[in-house]
This record gives structure tokens, sequence and C-alpha cells, in this order.
């Protein structure tokens, strides 16, 4: 049975709630828009982000009406950016299918965006708590933040993992950080329990673009990500950035070269700085990384009564490492 079938059986009502929310939160009177909406509510995704607001508010009980509105709020701000992130990167599929800019044109994608970013303020202040508001605020200025950051690094041949994390963390994590914050804050959970389980959100979105980064490092056509997309882009992750810093020789020198003086790697280049990644241990590291950040996720739980939906959030954090796309 699918993994995420199950995490999502404790919260089956409320996520056909959410749902709901999301196609009156986003209709419009533009039969335009509204058809481009239906495009985007036909491929959705898997929820991931909403999930953890309402497991989050049911750790503490019945999840309350503001856990809906917050989660909806949420998974629309998400998209949002995702709908800009396929503009910025001429992206022809997502989740295997065509993105609102390649089946329009760009100004619709980016209005669209637009537009969700407004529905999801909207609906953020229909939960009547003004700290669940400013926590999507902070979470805009992140996203956006992170996405800046990555081009500096970019321009400027940037190969630290430090600055790598920092920038994962802005641009992914600060989502699930926020999605696990505005669910314990809807359910009026104290405040060292909302600190915590933030916390966790933030590992557990550390966790899902490391292993986002790893994909591509292999061919996967499922995803319409080919392999070395990234790298074509100027983006060195991080099973990269540790082969680089961690290698030596000549062979090391040579693939320092290639990142630090080419202006646009060539398919053969980027091949062969992929190639040099995994024989040098990245993907392992990368691995390895992400099991140490899992443990101390889970550590971040240990104060919580064990019931079924600290079993889900942790089942989430596995599914997170072990997901084929």
């Amino acid at each position: 049975m699918d993994k995420l079938f199950i995490i999502r059986q404790p919260i089956a009502n409320e996520l056909a709630l959410l749902n709901e929310t999301l196609t009156e939160s986003l209709h419009t009177n533009s039969p335009l828009m509204n058809e481009v909406i239906q495009v985007y509510l036909e491929s959705k995704g898997k929820q991931i982000r909403p999930i953890l607001v309402l497991l989050c508010a049911k750790l503490f009980g019945d999840v309350p009406r503001a856990a809906i509105d917050a989660a909806a709020s949420l998974e629309m701000l998400h998209n949002a950016s995702l709908i800009h992130d396929d503009v910025v990167d001429e992206s022809q599929k997502r989740r295997g299918l065509p993105t609102i800019n390649h089946l329009y044109d760009n100004r619709i994608a980016v209005l669209t965006g637009d537009y969700f970013v407004s529905c999801a303020l909207a609906c953020s202040i229909k939960t009547n708590k003004m700290p669940i508001v400013s926590c999507l605020g902070i979470l805009g200025r992140d996203l956006a933040r992170g996405e800046i950051d990555q081009l500096s690094n970019a321009r400027n041949h940037l190969l630290d993992e430090a600055a790598y994390f920092e920038v994962i963390r802005r641009k992914t994590a600060s989502l699930f950080y926020a999605c696990m914050q505005v669910g314990a804050l809807a359910a009026n959970a104290p405040v060292p329990m909302v600190e915590r389980l933030s916390l966790f959100g933030e590992k557990l979105g550390l966790c899902f673009q490391i292993k986002d980064d790893i994909f591509d490092y292999y061919e996967d056509k499922v995803i319409g990500k080919p392999t070395g997309n990234d790298l074509r882009e100027g983006k060195v992750t991080l099973p990269l950035i540790y082969a680089i810093t961690h290698g030596e020789g000549s062979e090391n020198e040579r693939m320092r070269t290639l990142l630090l003086n080419e202006e646009s790697l060539s398919a053969e280049e980027v091949h062969t700085l992929i190639e040099y990644a995994k024989r040098e241990g990245g993907i392992e590291y990368a691995y390895e990384t992400m099991k140490r950040i899992r443990n101390e996720a889970v550590a971040l739980l240990a104060d919580f009564p064990p019931s079924d939906i600290v079993d889900a959030l942790i089942a989430i954090l596995d599914y997170t490492i072990d997901r084929e796309k």
C-alpha cells in the first residue's frame, strides 16, 4: 500500500475539507483564470506540506478550522512560488505535466502566481491569528531570498557547504518549518512545543531538498528533470560540493577549473562532473547527511507521547528520504 495513503488516514476528512477550501478560495469570475486554476487543481501533487500542517494540529486534539485555512494558505503560497520558478527556469514540465507557462505564456503564469499569493494572504487572515499571518509574510521573504542567494552563489561560483545549507534552509526548509509552526499555532500549542515542531519541519525540509538534489545526478524522465539540470544552471549541490572540497590531485584541480572558469557547461562537462561526484563519494555523503539530520529531527519528537500522529510525522520524514521521485 502507498506510504502516503497510510500517512493521510488520520486526517482524511480534514484533507477533503482542505481541498474544498482551495477550490473555493481560488474561484473567480474570470473564465481564463478558472481554466488555469483547473490545470493546477488537476496536478497539485502529493500535498505533503498541508498534510504536515494538519498532522501537527492533530497532535493537540481535533483539527481546528484555523488549521484548515492555514494549510490552504501555505499550499497556495507554495504553488505560487513553483509557478514563478517555472517561469524563471523556463520549465516545460512539472510533476510530469505541462507547466502553466508552457501551456499558456509567461504573462499568464506570472499573474496566476500573483493571484495565488493574494488568495494565500486572504486565507491566512481567515484564521484570525496574526502570528499565522506573520509567519506567511516571513515565509514569502525567505523563499525569495533563498532563490536569490542560490543565483548569487552560482554567479560567484561559490563552492561552500555552509552556503549551500543556508540556501536550502531558506528556499525549501523554511516552508516545512512554517507548516509545522502554523499547525501548532492554530492548535494553540505551548511555545516550547511550537518551537520543537517547527525545527522538526526545518530538518525535514533540509532532507527533502538534499534528496531532490540527488535526483539530478541520475536520469529520471518521470519527474521531467534531466540529469545535470542544476549544473547546467550553475547550481552546485551537496554531492559535488563534497567531492570538490574533499578531493585532491590533478583531477580535482581539473574539476575545480571546470566549475570556476566555465560560464556555460557543455553536456559532456556536466557528465564529467556528475561522474566525479559519484566516484568521490558525494552521493554517499549526501545520504549520510540526511541520516544525521533525520536522527536530529526524530529526537525533537521525543517529548511527545507515542501516537499515530507522531508515527505519521516520522513516516513522512522517512518517506522523504526513501522516495524515488
